[in-house]
């Protein structure tokens, strides 16, 4: 007698969006944005960041989004992979790609606020004294990188 053959359970596609945070220090300082207007976040402080798009590689992500965003352009080998951070929402888990620049005047300028539609402001905030606001995986990108951990789990029970 043979055995019917089960049909394997269907796969749903992957929904872990791939983010890239870049953590940009400036004498003990790292520089947020209160995000506003979004539906997502909005109050909350949050790194430089975005999605990953189809086809682009990390490194290119991160110089598009700090460029679109504040107005920063990276070159050379800037900026360095810090860490990965697996971050857990209420809606679904997300890959965060952390990357980290210390900000030199001369050669990116001073960041200015290049999307006022989704954030309020740009500021400066001490490494030691994040604000309670601040989106968790920012805060879980900055332990990640001033811990030297490579791998941090975030917001997973």
């Amino acid at each position: 007698m043979t055995r019917p053959q089960l049909a394997a359970p269907a796969v749903s596609a992957p929904t872990h969006p791939v983010d890239v945070f870049v953590l940009l220090i400036d004498d003990g300082n790292v520089l947020l944005g209160l995000r506003a207007g979004t539906g997502y976040a909005d109050g909350q402080w949050v790194a430089p960041s975005g999605k990953l798009e189809l086809g682009e590689d990390a490194v290119t992500a991160i110089r598009r989004e700090t460029a679109e965003e504040i107005g920063v352009h990276f070159d050379g080998d800037e900026p360095h992979f810090a860490a990965v951070v697996h971050h857990q929402n209420p809606e679904h888990g997300r890959v965060g790609l952390v990357f980290t620049a210390t900000l030199d005047r001369g050669r990116h300028q001073t960041p200015t606020n290049r999307e006022p539609h989704k954030c309020a402001e740009l500021r400066w905030f001490p490494l030691d004294s994040i604000p309670a606001n601040t989106y968790p995986s920012t805060v879980a990108a900055i332990t990640a990188w001033r811990t030297g951990t490579r791998l941090l789990l975030s917001g997973w029970q």
